[in-house]
């Protein structure tokens, strides 16, 4: 029987996208016959405390040698010196979802520290699984070499079709974190121009992971006037998830950096059209490539452009219809999550032999 161990920080049961990547592709190993262990580690990733490292630093002298590990970059990317004390007794494949350093908000020497660090420990395994081809684009400044690199993107559950809130107005939904990476500020300034229009958005994500910007975000709505048309739901579970996504009309994703963009995935997956930042695999996703329409694509961080793309699909009804038309096309095409699963399978029994 093949094996690994999954080494990742935090519960593998945390609702964002990278982590539910994670327990699909355990998941998908075991209906494959692997035997899969996961080693959680601290959650203070990837800003480990002291205590977090020696955790991390006695989980991989416990792994027996020849051993194949799937190590999560959250962590990763920040234990480089213990990562290097076993690269030549374990067969280590790392997981990338996104560069440390991509993350928001950082300040110019902790960008420096996480690529540095980050590139260090990658050298070391023998191989770097990216999850989009955006992120595979930006490897190289890590020193990974394209025959040391896969991309595995992440595979899509088939789910009904929303029905959508069959009112007057235009429902939005927002699934994201609420951290500053995903712009959720830039959604509210571009609605706060929309106020005469009829919608309401309901934003679901974890309210717990950076209180700063929830309390600037409440304060931001609060301060345009927008109290009752915007529900901050928090996180919710997968069957409250689903009556989220069943209830909208449209799907809103206003992030300014994604690895790949599995929530607008879910999101085609229910016919929902979508407006979205145009970063990760966000671009391949709604069809735009294919030449299909799915959704409309802005820059990151750009307002106006936001607010331009809200008006039109709010007030035009033939349009927001071609939209969905787009997306109940692309639904059929999205990838599987048996495709990653096998991928991973064959880098993993690649990286043991």
């Amino acid at each position: 029987m093949s094996s690994a161990t999954l080494i990742l920080p935090g519960p593998l049961e945390t609702r964002t996208g990278g982590y539910g990547y994670d327990r699909q592709i355990v998941l998908g190993l075991r209906a494959r016959g692997w035997e899969i262990s996961v080693q959680e580690l601290d959650d203070s990733f990837p800003f480990p405390t002291a205590a977090a490292r020696a955790h991390a630093a006695d989980v991989l002298a416990r792994v027996p040698d020849g051993a194949t590990i799937l190590f999560d970059g959250l962590a990763l990317g920040v234990l480089p010196d213990e990562v290097e004390a076993h690269a030549s007794r374990l067969h280590l494949v790392a997981l990338v979802h996104h560069p440390l350093a991509a993350e928001t908000g950082l300040d110019a020497d902790l960008i420096v520290r996480l690529r540095d660090s980050e590139r260090r420990a990658l050298a070391s395994v023998s191989t770097t699984v990216v999850t989009s081809h955006a992120t595979a684009a930006m490897m190289s400044d890590y020193g990974v070499s394209a025959d040391r690199l896969v991309v595995i993107v992440p595979g899509t559950d088939a789910a009904p079709l929303a029905i959508g809130s069959g009112g007057p107005g235009i429902h939005m939904l927002c699934v994201a974190t609420l951290i500053p990476r995903k712009g959720h500020e830039v959604l509210i300034r571009a609605l706060g121009a929309l106020a005469h229009l009829e919608w309401r958005l309901t934003c679901v994500g974890s309210l717990d992971r950076h209180p700063e910007t929830v309390a600037a975000l409440r304060a931001q709505v609060k301060h345009a006037g927008l109290s009752d048309r915007v529900v901050f739901a928090g996180e919710s579970d997968l069957a409250g998830l689903s009556r989220h996504y069943a209830a909208a009309d449209l799907f809103v994703l206003p992030t300014l950096f994604e690895g790949y963009g599995m929530v607008v995935a879910e999101a085609l997956a229910r016919g929902l059209p979508v407006v979205a930042s145009e970063t990760g695999a966000i671009g391949e996703l709604v069809g735009m490539e294919a030449g299909m329409e799915a959704g409309m694509l802005v820059p990151p961080g750009d307002v106006e452009a936001l607010t331009t793309a809200l008006h039109r699909v709010i007030t035009d009804y033939a349009w927001r219809a071609r939209l969905a038309h787009g997306a109940r096309t692309v639904r059929d095409h999205l990838p599987t999550w048996e495709s990653a699963c096998a991928q991973m399978a064959d880098v993993l029994q690649r990286a043991g032999a």
